[in-house]
């Protein structure tokens, strides 16, 4: 009997990671994605995906059942999560994406995140992303990207 292979990481932008809970364009994609993958992201992803899920609560996609349940799920989900931190690196690396770009700061602050993950891992990794100006910028910076969104 041979060892099973570890799960592999990926990098997993916010756009991406609300796809496992809130159907959309491009939420079967990822759920199929995130259950072989292992997720590594920004500290800010709890953050973020918390604002888009009160977002679509408050615009009426969610109804408020549905949004404590999936609080719930992110809540056991984000035991499996790596988080990286904001540190210096990783805010100097975004600051110089934000002079080469035009980008989001908290885009910037995810593609700087995976860029440094890279760096201290001296490995590419994958970048899962729904979000068009990222996917384009994140690409310029030399990063491996899985598109998760809409056909364009």
């Amino acid at each position: 009997m041979t060892p099973a292979e570890p799960t592999p990481w990926a990098y997993v932008d916010t756009s991406t990671l609300v796809k496992r809970y809130v159907r959309e364009e491009g939420s079967l994609r990822a759920r199929s994605l995130l259950k072989r993958l292992r997720v590594l992201s920004s500290a800010l992803l709890p953050i973020e995906t918390l604002a888009a899920l009160r977002r679509r609560r408050n615009s009426g996609d969610l109804s408020e059942r549905d949004f404590t349940g999936i609080l719930a799920d992110v809540q056991r989900d984000r035991q499996r999560w790596e988080l990286v931190e904001l540190t210096q690196p990783v805010l100097a690396r975004a600051e110089e994406l934000l002079h080469a770009e035009s980008l989001r700061t908290l885009d910037a602050l995810h593609i700087a995140s995976a860029l440094e993950l890279e760096r201290a891992l001296g490995e590419k990794l994958p970048f899962l992303t729904s979000d068009v100006r990222q996917r384009t910028a994140a690409q310029r910076a030399g990063l491996q990207v899985v598109w998760v969104g809409a056909e364009s």
